[in-house]
């Protein structure tokens, strides 16, 4: 099976060093010659993702299409659907691009999501009136084109509100300052038959909008809930591949976060930790094939990111680590941006915690240690 990849970056990578074990050839549009992807895949296109021509070109010598960023066109993307199949669809893919689609298609099938507003102007006026009932403050994102922290922004007061609705300049969602226990992510795979394989609920470390760490186990005990609410996300939106739900631990509940229909930061734990990687079932159930086990096959699992500090770090002190399994984007290295993750697995999550850390820092991660 041919599997085309629209974005060329570390989870294409990662795709592509599974792709034949899963009897898949895979090729990648990429935005450029240096992206992360071109040395484990098989084809290399250059492109742009929400060039209509490229995408064109990328379907013309696979059997089906799938993504590994959500930063796409969804008309062209619908457009392509009369050419291939594509996995996920555009239907699909809506949930996931758009925040305000999502929210608001997420509330009207009673699913629990925080208080919100979607706005296209600050002088809306029902701003004041929501403002009102939530405040002080509010967290303000972007519909479209956010990710990593990036199009979000936490206010203290309305002003402030206002501000950001008028410095982003386009859609938005503005939602409830919440007061949090902890954060989740619930992934599971989805396949053509509508089939779904959950992995076990992991423990998320956010820092400035980022996922540092990942725990397996979850603590507490949300694991049904969560599962309840990811199957149900997964058959409403109707995703083929990889689909995972961030969630907030509140004294109300869970709330779902964010949505992403694609192998996931919070799942890299799972090409050491569980049966079948999340790559390796993303590229099985979008190829139409039976999904693999997505049960851990270890007690404990930590995957740290490593996020580029001022100055490089090193690759081999990080691997020199006893326990530690790194894994390198291939990305040039700048302030700030993914470069890696460290994986360690553990007889508790503890031990597996500072093991991960100290190979992740060895690295040169900027990340703060939560």
């Amino acid at each position: 099976m041919r599997v085309g990849v629209v974005g060329g970056g570390q989870l294409a990578r990662m795709m592509g060093e599974v792709a034949h074990q899963v009897n898949v050839r895979l090729s990648v549009l990429a935005a450029s010659a240096e992206d992360a992807a071109l040395d484990t895949c098989d084809v290399v296109l250059v492109g742009e993702a929400r060039d209509a021509g490229a995408l064109a070109r990328l379907a013309r010598g696979v059997d089906v299409v799938t993504f590994d960023h959500e930063l796409i066109d969804l008309e062209q993307i619908r457009q392509l659907e009369t050419l291939i199949a594509v996995r996920p669809d555009a239907r699909a893919l809506a949930f996931a691009v758009d925040k305000a689609h999502q929210r608001s298609a997420l509330a009207a099938a009673g699913l629990a999501v925080p208080r919100h507003l979607v706005l296209d102007s600050p002088d809306d006026p029902r701003l004041g009136a929501f403002l009102a009932e939530v405040g002080p403050g509010a967290v303000v994102k972007v519909a479209r084109g956010g990710y990593d922290g990036r199009g979000v922004i936490f206010c203290d007061d309305d002003a402030a509100v206002r501000d950001a609705l008028g410095a982003l300049g386009a859609r938005a969602v503005i939602e409830q300052r919440l007061t949090l226990r902890a954060e989740l992510s619930q992934v599971l795979v989805r396949d053509v038959r509508g089939a779904v394989a959950l992995y076990p609920l992991v423990e998320t470390i956010q820092r400035d909008g980022m996922c540092v760490e990942t725990r397996f186990p979850a603590h507490g005990d949300h694991g049904a809930a969560a599962a309840a609410l990811a199957t149900r996300i997964a058959e409403l939106c109707g995703v083929v591949g990889v689909l995972a739900v961030e969630l907030f631990v509140t004294d109300d509940g869970l709330l779902v976060n964010e949505l992403a229909l694609r192998p996931h930061n919070t799942a890299h734990w799972t090409i050491e930790g569980a049966a079948t990687s999340q790559f390796a079932n993303h590229l099985l159930a979008v190829s139409g094939q039976a999904l693999g086990p997505t049960d851990a096959t270890c007690s404990a699992a930590v995957m740290v990111n490593v996020v580029g500090a001022e100055r490089p770090g090193s690759r081999d002190a990080a691997q020199a680590v006893t326990g530690a399994h790194v894994h390198d984007y291939a990305k040039t290295w700048r302030p700030g941006r993914k470069l890696g993750h460290v994986t360690v697995l553990g007889p508790d999550a503890h031990s597996a915690h500072v093991t991960a850390w100290k190979s992740a820092r060895a690295f040169g991660t900027s990340a703060r240690e939560a």
